[in-house]
């Protein structure tokens, strides 16, 4: 079993969040980018949940959650030409991107 030690946490505020059209968009080339990705080992595509505390930021319109087996492979993945392609084809789409990078302790 592979050991995950490395987490990729991004959230993303898209320019226009009720245009449906602009979501499947963002959508479709995120999950092309994702399924085809030589090193993520576990993914979650999510929009904020319904969920309401104090400590709770809701204000992004998707999370993005990769693991990886290590910071090298990560490295990678940011390189990758479907990576490169996701931002060139959806970077027009969003106002603000957040990143997240976390070691297994």
């Amino acid at each position: 079993m592979n050991k995950e030690n490395f987490r990729h946490t991004v959230l993303f505020w898209l320019k226009e969040p009720e245009n449906q059209t602009y979501r499947s968009a963002f959508e479709a080339s995120l999950k092309r980018f994702i399924e085809s990705s030589k090193y993520v080992q576990n993914k979650h595509i999510g929009v904020p949940a319904k969920t309401n505390r104090a400590v709770i930021d809701a204000t992004y319109t998707y999370c993005l959650s990769v693991s990886f087996l290590s910071k090298e492979d990560q490295d990678k993945y940011q390189d990758e030409p479907a990576h490169l392609k996701f931002i060139e084809e959806s970077s027009k789409l969003w106002r603000k991107v957040v990143v997240y990078d976390s070691d297994l302790i």
